[in-house]
């Protein structure tokens, strides 16, 4: 009886409406409207009532309050429950075009809600208040339906439960007429994916890591894992001893054996470690010409410039006062003997080695060691090993030893992939270690040509000449060199916001590079690193993969580095790198380690972003960077939102392209408010072809929606007076 009755009022309510529609619309309906009519501010303007239901709301709510002394507090008692405002007679909507608001997310923020209009369910915008913060939103009447005339105006819960305060103030609609305002703060970019445009596989490789420990590498699934760096150019399998070069004294150090040798060399560790996490292994070849010739056990080591021998030096090894730095007042010490610390080898050595190989692990075919790096940064070797290599490096010697050993290499085992010519960054990009930073001779005398092409058409040639492809993956080392960015501490607030800017120096072909590499002018300054490596691809040595096997953007113990990791990592799928490997990777706690997370395991469950690049689109990626995927196991969209401001919540539009029928999104979130763990939010309700979504500042938020996943136990409550 209770019931009948409570809809025997509102349809007596709703007949009083009408007929007061009648009897005041020339006045009320039919008019011009102003140019903005005010719904509330401070009070409840006249002809508007509160019918709101489950919710407990106060209309004059003291604090806070956003332009005047009072605002409206509500309280959603239950699932589904909704601020109703009614008015009568209804306004017309003809001549308004916004309906803006401000919202106050009280102390918790994150409320989920939508907005509707005179109860069309199919048009509806959604959003998520702010702790703590006023948020002004503009929502276009459009987007609601452009209904003929405003009944009902409601703020609706979407979370399916009881949530706490929160207020709103100042809600008005904006006429046409209306001079234009400025984007309020708080208002990002409008998004866009299109699951159907732009489609091309993400490579796996891609997340990858140098040196990564094994818990992490589990937990990522890590795909690939490197053994590079300085010392692995003058590293001995058969001995397990490394040399450090100019890292530390030149010295040769002996690794931890893990069993009698080769069997138990650190290397065959690493491969080991590989196989039990299901992780590629790239393994670095010496190229230089030298391994270290003995193992010493304990000091003193062997080492490139004793003191007793090329007499007193700038710093020794403060556990070695023999183990010189190689450098006097003078300069570089010269003419030392290479056979101090090393001894030299050729291609037998590397066939030895890929043969050991091959007898514990099988080809790479067949699960052994699938990637063989050609050194590291041999355009620095007269830097870094000039002990035993103090002549800088020409394009012909790195031609002729790749030629050598990568067809060694691949004779050894064929079903093995190269990566070359692992050069350390800008300059040998473009010179050889011989011409430094500038065009030499080495340059003019190659007919004026940049290395990298160079190199890629020498790597063509030999392949039309003997039929083996010498280079599979074009492999060039990258840190952004602006101050204070790459293996780097956070830094203040402009280090941060460079860090986050720079990351568009991988693909941006208008981002003029904030470091030297912009002041030098070469190439005008514009780095666009993957579609430059592209280009040379193309035009060079069709069919050679992208490889970035050294990189670091800093900060991986904070979540300024943690967001430009993301944004790294979004950029390589959606700009088509097929494999990079961070340098210094984070520990298993750290900021960095969830960004990889937020891709290969966002909720510990090994479930991962989408492998297919869809086209997302954000017009501003200095604020909100966007990237999008579908995920072939189930066809999942997955949609990573990346907000790089260092104190702005945004609130952004996302229009969404697809043929499926998405109504619903896992939301998942790293952000500063809990570095210990990705966050499963409340779902976001999609309805229609575009949705908000709030994104607080310098966090990472993964969307995963599933196809035609309808609204579970949705319900649309139109009016209930109480």
């Amino acid at each position: 009886m209770r019931s009948l009755l409570r809809w025997f009022v509102v349809f007596n309510l709703i007949v009083l409406g009408f007929a007061a529609a009648s009897l005041f619309g020339a006045a009320s309906v039919q008019g011009r409207p102003q140019a903005t009519l005010v719904v509330y501010d401070d009070v409840l303007a006249a002809g508007w009532a509160n019918w709101s239901w489950d919710a407990t709301i106060n209309l004059n709510n003291a604090a806070p309050a956003h332009g005047g002394i009072r605002s409206i507090s509500v309280r959603f008692d239950a699932g589904w429950a909704g601020l109703y405002l009614h008015s009568e007679p209804p306004v017309t909507a003809s001549g308004y075009e916004t309906l803006r608001f401000w919202i106050h997310g009280g102390s918790t923020g994150t409320h989920h809600l939508r907005v509707v209009a005179n109860g069309n369910s199919d048009d509806v915008y959604v959003l998520t208040t702010v702790a703590n913060t006023w948020t002004q939103f503009d929502v276009p009447l459009s987007a609601l339906g452009s209904p003929a005339s405003l009944d009902d105006l409601y703020w609706q819960d979407t979370a399916g439960g009881a949530q706490p305060i929160f207020y709103l103030d100042d809600i008005q609609l904006i006429g046409s007429g209306a001079p234009p305002t400025a984007v309020p703060p708080g208002v990002g970019p409008a998004l866009s994916v299109d699951a159907q445009a732009v489609r091309h596989p993400i490579s796996p490789y891609i997340y990858g890591m140098n040196f990564a420990d094994e818990a992490l590498a589990a937990d990522l699934n890590l795909p690939v894992r490197r053994w590079g760096g300085n010392s692995t150019s003058r590293y001995n399998w058969q001995l397990n001893v490394h040399n450090t070069g100019s890292d530390w004294y030149y010295e040769n150090i002996p690794d931890n054996n893990a069993g009698p040798l080769p069997r138990g060399s650190s290397t065959n560790q690493f491969v080991d470690q590989d196989r039990r996490t299901n992780t590629k292994t790239i393994l670095t070849m010496p190229l230089i010409g030298w391994t270290p010739k003995r193992r010493l056990e304990n000091h003193p080591y062997d080492c490139g410039f004793k003191v007793s021998q090329y007499g007193a030096q700038q710093s020794v090894d403060p556990w070695d006062a023999d183990c010189g730095s190689g450098t006097t007042n003078s300069g570089n010490i010269t003419g030392n003997d290479p056979a101090d610390t090393s001894t030299a080898i050729t291609t037998t050595f590397v066939v030895s080695w890929i043969t050991h190989l091959k007898s514990r692990y099988d080809t790479a075919a067949h699960g052994g060691v699938m990637f063989y790096n050609l050194d590291n940064e041999p355009m620095l070797w007269n830097s870094t090993h000039r002990d035993v290599h103090p002549i800088p490096t020409t394009y012909d010697e790195l031609r002729d030893k790749t030629y050598a050993y990568a067809a060694a290499i691949k004779q050894a085992d064929p079903s093995a992939k190269t990566l070359g010519p692992v050069l350390w960054g800008w300059c040998a990009y473009f010179f050889s270690a011989r011409d430094g930073c500038t065009i030499g001779t080495d340059y003019t005398s190659h007919g004026n040509t940049a290395f990298v092409p160079w190199y890629l058409q020498q790597a063509q040639t030999y392949e039309q000449q003997h039929g083996v492809r010498l280079v599979d993956y074009l492999d060039l080392h990258y840190y952004p060199q602006a101050n204070g960015v790459a293996l780097s501490g956070a830094g203040n607030a402009a280090t941060q916001a460079l860090r986050l800017r720079s990351t568009r120096s991988l693909w941006d072909p208008t981002y003029v590079d904030e470091s030297w590499i912009g002041g030098a002018g070469w190439q005008s300054g514009i780095v666009k690193l993957i579609p430059r490596m592209k280009d040379w691809v193309t035009a060079n040595y069709t069919g050679t993969q992208l490889a970035i096997t050294e990189y670091n953007w800093g900060a991986l113990d904070h979540i300024n580095g943690a967001v430009a990791q993301a944004d790294v990592l979004g950029i390589f799928g959606r700009e088509g790198l097929d494999l990079a490997t961070l340098w210094g990777p984070p520990d298993t706690d750290q900021p960095g380690a969830y960004a990889f997370r937020m891709y290969r395991n966002y909720d510990g469950q090994h479930h991962t972003f989408g492998d297919v690049s869809v086209r997302a689109t954000s017009p501003d990626q200095d604020r909100i960077s966007i990237y999008a995927a579908q995920r072939s196991s189930d066809q999942a969209l997955t949609i990573m939102l990346i907000n790089k401001s260092l104190t702005q919540t945004l609130t952004s539009s996302i229009g969404l392209t697809t043929t499926a029928t998405i109504t619903r999104a896992a939301v998942y979130r790293y952000s500063a408010a809990n570095l210990n763990a990705i966050v499963r939010q409340p779902d976001q309700i999609i309805s229609g072809s575009r949705f908000n979504v709030t994104l607080p500042a310098q966090s990472i938020t993964l969307l995963v929606t599933s196809p035609a996943v309808a609204l579970d136990n949705y319900v649309f409550l139109p009016i209930i007076l109480r």
